[in-house]
This record gives C-alpha cells, structure tokens and sequence, in this order.
C-alpha cells in the first residue's frame, strides 16, 4: 500500500530545498535586475511596480529562508504560504523587467500547492494536486504547439526554426552553440520524428497518473526529452532535469525512512 504521507513528506523536503538552493543561486541575479529602469518593468504575476533593489534582495532572502524552514517541516501553516509568496513574487520580478521565464512557474504552483496541503490533513489528495499540476503543465505544453503551429508542427519545420534562431542567437552572443544543434540542422529529416515525439511525450502525460510502471515509463521519456532539448538548445529546466518535477509521481516516500523530518 502506498504511504501517501511518507510521499507527501519527501515531497515537501525535496520541492522546498530545490527552492531555497534555486533562490540562493539567482541572488546575485535577482540584485542585478532590481537594478534596471523602473520604465522596463512590465507588470507580471505579483510583480506590479518597480521597488528598490534592496527589498527585492529581502524578499529572496526570506523565500530562501522560509523555503528552507518549510522543508523541514518546521511552523508549515506559517513557512508554506510565506515562502510560496514569496518565491512567487521574487520570480515574478525577474520576468518583469525582461523575458517571462517559465522554468519556475511548476516550482512555484508545487510550493502553493504544498503551502495549502499543510491546512488540510489529506496527503493522498495533496500529492494528487502536485501530480497533476506537472502533468497539466506537459498538456498544456503540447496544447500550445499545437494551437500556434497546428499540424505545422509534425513536419519538424517549426522545431528546425526553433533550434537555429536559438543557438543563431547564443552564437552572436558569444555563448556558443549546442552540441546537437549542427548535426540535427544538417539533417532535416530527423527533425519530424523528434517533433512527432515531443508531442507524444507531453500530450501523453496523464498516463503518468496511472501510478507505476505508466509513471516510470513517462517520467523517464520527460526526463530524456528535458535532456534532448538542453543538448539541441542549451535550454536548461533545473526542476524537471534535477528529477524534482516528477517527484510526486515516483515512490519517493521510500526516502522518508532516511529524511531527519
């Protein structure tokens, strides 16, 4: 029988400590963005007007804080919903003032979501939520290929396009080009099966839900895709490369016998 709370629990350590050590690795970021004009900010998420860098540097050092306390599942009904605001709203200032990144947007719906589990004593529904707030996230993924590019997309024209502006890009910018980039370019035609298999993966994400072996099979498919997309595109997903997406999906509460918590 599946300990829900013990995956609940593995949940919550892993999800807010990969927070708190994300935070910690963007603070030197986060200054230097909170330093540009207040006419380049663009209202996103919580992030509707220009503050002085020093409380943006607050609130970073606060989610860091109340993420890491959080994880340890120390004052929960207080450390989950400061550490959730709080990360939401440090994130939502560096979109603000430039590109709208979305590799946080799942740490951040886990973290609300794990902040509102610790009101409610009902860990199956709590990992249930977190489950399908990564799946969601995949669906949708495919959803939008599909209504911008329609069945554009399964000819690999669009991913070619995608592939070579972006590293076009990073190579007038100096930052050199992916691994892949070259070799899938100078070959177009491996370009529609890989489209076709982006595809597959995320629109076949609720499978995950299925529970064992449906949700290894997947969870390593994404795995391998998030891998794919850094080798062609130098496009780097912390959360689901470092596996922490995909964990109320896994039977990671057969950590919690070596959790302190």
């Amino acid at each position: 029988m599946t300990d829900m709370r013990g995956r609940l629990v593995a949940c919550r350590v892993l999800i807010a400590g990969f927070a708190a050590v994300y935070t910690s690795t963007r603070l030197h970021e986060l200054w230097a963005i909170a330093h540009l004009p207040a006419a380049q900010l663009e209202q996103t998420g919580l992030a509707r007007f220009a503050v002085p860098p020093v409380v943006v540097l607050a609130c970073a050092i606060v989610a860091i804080a109340a993420c890491g306390v959080f994880a340890a599942g120390r004052w929960p009904h207080v450390t989950g919903p400061i550490a959730a605001l709080a990360f939401v709203y440090v994130f939502s200032v560096r979109s603000a003032y430039g590109q709208i990144f979305h590799t946080e947007n799942l740490v951040a719906l886990h973290l609300c979501a794990l902040a509102i589990a610790a009101f409610y004593d009902d860990p199956k529904g709590a990992v249930r939520l977190l489950a399908l707030l990564t799946v969601a996230t995949y669906v949708l993924a495919g959803i939008a290929k599909l209504r911008l590019a329609g069945t554009a997309w399964l000819d690999g024209d669009q991913l070619r396009n995608q592939i070579a502006v972006d590293n076009l890009r990073k190579a007038l910018l100096g930052g050199g080009t992916a691994p892949l980039a070259t070799p899938l370019l100078d070959h177009p035609a491996l370009l529609a099966p890989l489209s076709i298999a982006t595809l597959v993966v995320e629109l076949a994400a609720p499978i995950a839900l299925l529970g064992g072996r449906w949700a290894v099979a997947w969870v390593t498919t994404a795995w391998v895709f998030h891998v794919g997309v850094l080798l062609m595109m130098w496009i780097v997903f912390p959360y689901p490369l470092a596996g922490l997406a995909f964990v109320p999906l896994l039977p990671v509460e057969r950590l919690r016998k070596r959790l302190p918590w």
